[in-house]
């Protein structure tokens, strides 16, 4: 039987709502014991927002914390504080997304942590990190879209600023923060010592977009060519549906003519002549009009009538096989519906079906990270609370009558 990559590595998952708990569901998918501990009685709020099924967890929740235990703990009770201590002598990496100061305020700085546990590595997430003049500011998603740079340039020409559909700031800074969490546990393996790693949301918003700070810096030299835009200001512009890279690229109508019936196709230069065979166009091979890349590039909207033209008389998968039979780059604009029940992705176990004790099945998002030799087995959120008792006796010792000392005494 393969091992897990990270089996014997325990997480102390302080997270809630989205950027932390997809942080360490990968940790746990990748086979870390993540006890997720959670506020006794209430548990992490997602339990309860966007509620499909009454009095039943929600996918908010369920698809953000498979392959987790969950210990609800009171940590501002005396009993809760000490059970707090043992784990942090009993783990190796904790994370957590709290507002600036939260631990500190509880009396767990991370002078106090390392004093405790000089191997612990303390993961944060934060909007604008623990340090500089905006540390003290909360973070939401679209704030972080906002702040980052993607928002000023994801929309069209004439329109306002537009969040993506992609949580990128929460995502981002989850995948971001696994990264940081890995290479600590590997610097400690020679070091000895834990450390602090953090990640702010903000930042990972600005890695995703770094293709337009590359732009901007390249609009001082001049207008930006690929850009279907008319005029340029002194920042990158909303572009629609360009391609960002050195070639030209749209999304393309299909039939039977939905919302989401649509392909996009990347137009290098080498494929021109192919396609106009393919769509039945030999007339045009030649034209002095389409002949060369500069040509095109100049009339741009006629290229994407003239190929909409021919793709709109057959759907998005249709167009895909028929295009790549001439290896031209495109791909359908997959719906929620398309990507629940693509094959190619289930094959891959990234839309995975789960099994909940109350829920019944519920489909969610697997691990993107693959791994020959430790392969990821999903399994289903935690219900609140639902090993306190176990990692208390298994893991920290304590006896039965202990956790039921702790029980009555609100600690748990």
């Amino acid at each position: 039987m393969m091992s897990k990559a990270l089996e014997g590595v325990r997480i102390l998952d302080m997270t809630h709502v989205q950027a932390g708990p997809s942080c360490t569901q990968i940790l746990g998918f990748l086979g870390a014991d993540v006890i997720k501990i959670e506020p006794a009685g209430r548990g992490d709020i997602t339990r309860g927002q966007l509620r499909d099924v009454p009095n039943v967890d929600s996918l908010y929740f369920t698809m953000l914390n498979c392959n987790k235990r969950s210990l609800t703990l009171n940590l501002k009770a005396p009993e809760g504080k000490e059970i707090f201590t043992q784990l942090i002598q009993n783990g190796d990496v904790l994370v957590e997304n709290f507002g600036p100061g939260v631990l500190d305020r509880l009396g767990f700085p991370w002078e106090k942590m390392q004093e405790l546990n000089s191997g612990l590595i303390y993961a944060s997430i934060k909007g604008f990190g623990l340090y500089g003049p905006m540390s003290h500011l909360k973070a939401y998603e679209s704030i972080a879209q906002a702040m980052g740079g993607s928002m000023s340039t994801t929309g069209t020409e004439d329109s306002v600023p537009l969040c993506t559909g992609a949580q990128i700031g929460d995502s981002g800074s989850g995948i971001h923060l696994v990264a940081a969490i890995l290479a600590a546990l590997y610097h400690r393996t020679h070091s000895g010592k834990g450390q602090r790693v953090e990640v702010a949301m903000q930042e990972s918003v600005l890695n995703l977009v770094r293709v337009k700070m590359r732009d901007h810096q390249r609009l001082q030299h001049g207008p930006l060519a690929e850009y279907p835009n008319k005029t340029f200001g002194t920042s990158v512009p909303r572009s629609g549906n360009a391609s960002g890279g050195g070639h030209p690229g749209a999304a393309l109508k299909c039939k039977p003519g939905g919302p989401n019936d649509y392909i996009y196709v990347v137009f290098q230069p080498q494929i021109w002549e192919p396609l106009l065979k393919t769509m039945s166009r030999d007339d045009l091979v030649g034209d002095s009009r389409y002949s060369t890349p500069e040509a095109r590039l100049e009339r741009l909207d006629d290229v994407y009538a003239l190929v909409e033209e021919w793709s709109s008389q057959h759907t998005k998968f249709e167009v895909m096989e028929i295009l790549n039979e001439i290896d031209v780059p495109c791909g359908p604009i997959m719906a929620t519906e398309d990507i629940i029940r693509d094959e190619h992705l289930r094959s891959r176990q990234m839309i995975v079906d789960v099994e909940h004790p109350k829920r019944g099945t519920f489909t969610t998002v697997g691990c993107p990270l693959k791994l020959s030799d430790s392969p990821v087995e999903i399994e289903s959120s935690p219900l609140l609370g639902e090993h306190t008792e176990e990692v208390l006796t298994e893991t920290l010792g304590y006896t039965a009558e202990d956790v039921q000392r702790m029980r009555d005494a609100g600690a748990v």
